[in-house]
């Protein structure tokens, strides 16, 4: 009696190799969006990314799509600062610190500008990532003000508004020299937001809500 061959199943997976070119399409895009804008060429980031131009284009058939993934990465990054925030400190305000500078490195300054120019903001992908992050900041800043060190009048868009005021320049003006200012000046930002509060803010606390409508094209 012949025993039937076994038929052998393959799972279609992202090799290892594919999945660190994409890694690498994705930090080389984000570099070059900060240095030059949405622009810029994508024999350029292939360059950088040390792969030829199909491996872009076979990851990213058009610029929307880069630009999201680098946008959502972003995002995601600033995410798990929070958690590792809220994770590994007893302090509230030192929580909120660490997520701050944290994202004032991932320049969220110049990339989020170019959620509404480059493609659609309602993207599955880009509302779960900010959905997140979102969730995760208001975390911290809950934490803060029970524990009594966040003064009372602010909100997730105040912190997220100053955060990327005070990391720019934007994209694509060659002024990064101003990066050695940046820490300082946001750290004179976050002492401002303690409490007890030192005087009166005018105007009304910037909400979640506050800053879609004013992404809105």
């Amino acid at each position: 009696m012949q025993t039937a061959p076994s038929v052998s199943r393959k799972v279609s997976r992202p090799r290892a190799d594919a999945l660190r070119n994409r890694e690498r399409i994705v930090t080389a895009a984000r570099e070059m969006f900060v240095e030059f804008g949405p622009d810029v060429p994508f024999d350029d980031i292939a360059r950088r990314a040390g792969v030829g131009n199909a491996t872009v284009y076979r990851n990213f058939p058009d610029r929307g799509a880069l630009v999201r993934e680098v946008v959502c990465a972003v995002m995601d990054r600033t995410a798990e600062a929070a958690e590792r925030a809220l994770a590994e400190t007893g302090d509230a305000f030192e929580a909120l610190e660490r997520f701050a500078h944290t994202a004032a490195d991932e320049r969220i300054s110049a990339l989020c500008p170019m959620i509404a120019d480059t493609f659609d903001q309602n993207h599955p992908d880009l509302g779960a990532a900010r959905v997140r992050a979102e969730g995760l900041v208001a975390q911290i800043m809950d934490r803060a003000k029970a524990a009594g060190q966040l003064r009372a009048d602010v909100d997730f868009g105040d912190l997220l508004v100053g955060v990327a005021q005070l990391s720019r320049p934007p994209a694509g003006t060659g002024c990064l020299d101003a990066d050695r200012f940046v820490h300082r000046h946001l750290q004179l930002f976050l002492d401002g937001m303690r409490a007890p509060a030192r005087g009166v803010l005018p105007g009304a606390a910037v909400t979640v809500e506050d800053l879609r409508a004013l992404s809105v094209p």
